[in-house]
């Protein structure tokens, strides 16, 4: 039996209407001057969000006594105490976060990750932690799932878990509800699957089923297809995982962990009762289905790149202020690679679906002006005020290293494929190899790519990960059995835009170098209606932007009448000729499935 933990938790659900958690910290052997702070960050989420904002009532005793917990910065306290008595703390943490980085707690649901509830006891974060989490009397149906190990817990999951230290504390969320739930076993290691609010079409089997065939199938790509059901945990990274997915009306991401995934989905999108036995197929299902499915392969990925191997940067984790690093092209555009494509390894998808998938990153990169600003590497490093800080003018000045980092990987993979020798696959196998698992810089992937692709690569790392250069796509794809063909681009991209249209024309974004932009026009504004030039003018009322040329005829130039700040504005608008956008055409399936099939 295990002694008591140096650090314990004592978790309520407090008031559910009002969206309190009630947390106790027991500190059993304080420092005379003990500090106590809340993370700022989630790792996995590269933004300061400041947590410790739905932090309250905070109090502290030490026996009988009453201290004065004194605040030291927006997310620390520092407490005067007797080293030979156990600190109590006791405060609440308002939740209604519906989303994977933060807290909900209300009547039909309750979700936590501990950098949004547990202090961090300073010097101590090495120490064991014991988590407790109390049930509401109030609903008896409950029950509760995450990835911690279980010390003493009833069979619905409640009661108390450890962690080997505050890393592990944090990096393991905590689902609650009348959720429902699954399991199935890959490759030997226990999977359970949770979803809370599905509606009553929700086949959860096929889910189940389908994420299987994920899993099973990245345990091959990092550990290969040989190993053994029994052998297999003594390779996976993980003895146990959990899948934990909120389906809401409308929302879509995801939170990697070390041995779970906080995901959140569209209910729509989920896989529906009868869809799997008649006519849907792999090539006709539900894309927001295929996307769901993306989602969980990404995740799931991370469980080894991300998560295991890791920036240098992120050996340590300084929960206090943000932590940079230039590889996340890496961690996080290599998994945006690989979670597709192994989607069609586990013949989920086929051919044509992954194509249309890749089609959409690469159309979705070369209509981002700022690709010419920004190199990946550096959106990497500033994706603490960039990327997850998005407005109008994020397009026309970074990139991101998501969709780019992909587009990396894809063009890395496809040289070493064509020198014959080795391929991607081999090359994160190698990494994972070369870094025990552990810690890596860009020496190290450059050096396993010079190693296992017989020649140095730093050409290529130079341009592809800190240039602005265009990548070589076309002449790789077609190199692989894809043909590129240039279909008319819609009117936005022609005119340097993107809109919303749902109610008329709003102007979300102007891009560089456009017509939009050499007009005058301006992120915010509402395009109201355009008008002809000339002896035979016409005005007419717009409100949707496909309707431009309907007006415009075969008029050179127009006038745009747009509403800014509720003033009425004319704009000179000259229509640029027709652009195109690529569409990738499978031309020789036996060439493309030389990369798209498994490689041992």
């Amino acid at each position: 039996m295990l002694a008591p933990a140096s650090v314990h938790y004592r978790v309520e659900l407090a008031n559910l209407h009002a969206h309190l958690f009630r947390i106790t910290l027991t500190v059993a052997q304080p420092d005379a001057m003990q500090r106590v702070s809340l993370p700022v960050w989630i790792p996995g989420s590269y933004l300061v969000r400041e947590f410790a904002k739905n932090l309250q009532r905070l109090k502290v005793r030490q026996g009988s006594r009453s201290i004065e917990a004194v605040q030291l910065d927006k997310c620390g306290w520092q407490i005067q105490c007797s080293v030979d008595k156990p600190l109590v703390l006791t405060y609440e943490v308002y939740a209604l976060d519906n989303s994977v980085r933060t807290a909900w707690l209300d009547p039909s649901r309750g979700f936590f990750n501990s950098t949004s509830l547990c202090l961090r006891v300073e010097g101590q974060e090495q120490g064991r932690h014991e988590l407790e989490i109390v049930p509401n009397p109030s609903q008896p149906d409950w029950a509760l799932a995450t990835g911690l190990t279980a010390k003493k817990v009833t069979k619905k999951g409640f009661g108390t878990y450890v962690a080997a230290d505050y890393d592990e504390l944090a990096d393991c969320p905590a689902e609650m509800g009348t959720f429902w739930s699954g399991s199935f076993v890959a490759r030997g290691v226990p999977h359970r699957f949770v979803v809370s609010g599905a509606s009553p079409s929700f086949d959860g089997e096929r889910l189940l089923s389908d994420t299987q065939k994920i899993c099973e199938t990245q345990i091959d790509f990092w550990h290969g297809s040989s190993i053994k059901s029994i052998s297999a945990k003594k390779h996976v990274p993980h003895q146990n995982y959990v899948f934990m997915l909120n389906a809401v009306d409308d929302n879509y991401g995801g939170l990697e962990h070390r041995n779970s995934t906080a995901l959140i989905c569209s209910r729509k999108d989920l896989p529906r009762l009868g869809d799997a036995s008649s006519k849907v197929t792999p090539t006709k299902q539900m894309e927001g289905y295929t996307t769901l499915l993306g989602l969980i392969s990404h995740e799931y990925f991370h469980t080894w790149n991300v998560k295991r191997l890791r920036p240098a940067e992120f050996s340590a984790y300084q929960y206090g202020a943000e932590n940079y690093t230039q590889l996340l092209w890496f961690f996080e555009g290599f998994t945006s690679y690989y979670d597709d494509l192994l989607l069609r390894r586990a013949q989920l998808i086929d051919d044509a679906t992954y194509l249309k998938l890749l089609n959409k990153t690469i159309n979705q990169v070369q209509q981002t002006p700022g690709r010419l600003v920004q190199s990946v590497a550096q959106a990497s490093f500033d994706a603490w005020v960039k990327y997850y800080r998005q407005d109008e003018n994020t397009p026309n000045s970074t990139v991101s290293y998501y969709t780019k980092g992909a587009l990396v990987a894809l063009c890395f993979d496809l040289t070493l494929r064509a020198h014959g020798s080795t391929s991607l696959d081999a090359v994160m196998r190698g990494l994972w190899q070369r870094c025990k698992a552990g810690p890596m810089t860009e020496s190290d992937f450059s050096q396993v790519l010079q190693s296992m692709g017989g020649r140095s690569f730093a050409t290529e790392i130079r341009h592809w990960v800190h240039g602005t250069q265009e990548l070589p796509l076309k002449d790789l794809l077609q190199s692989w059995g894809v043909t590129v063909l240039e279909d008319p681009a819609q009117m936005a991209q022609r005119l340097g835009l993107r809109v919303g249209d749902s109610v008329g024309v709003q102007i979300k974004a102007v891009l560089r170098g456009g017509a939009a932009e050499q007009a005058g026009f301006a992120a915010g504004d509402e395009w109201l209606g355009v008008a002809t030039k000339g002896k035979n003018r016409q005005a007419w009322r717009m409100t949707r932007l496909e309707d431009l040329m309907l007006y415009a005829g075969h008029s050179k130039t127009v006038d745009a009448l747009i509403s800014r700040d509720k003033r009425l504005m004319h704009l000179e608008l000259s229509l640029p000729p027709a652009i195109t956008t690529w569409r990738l055409v499978l031309q020789d399936a036996a060439r493309t499935r030389q990369w798209l099939a498994p490689n041992p």
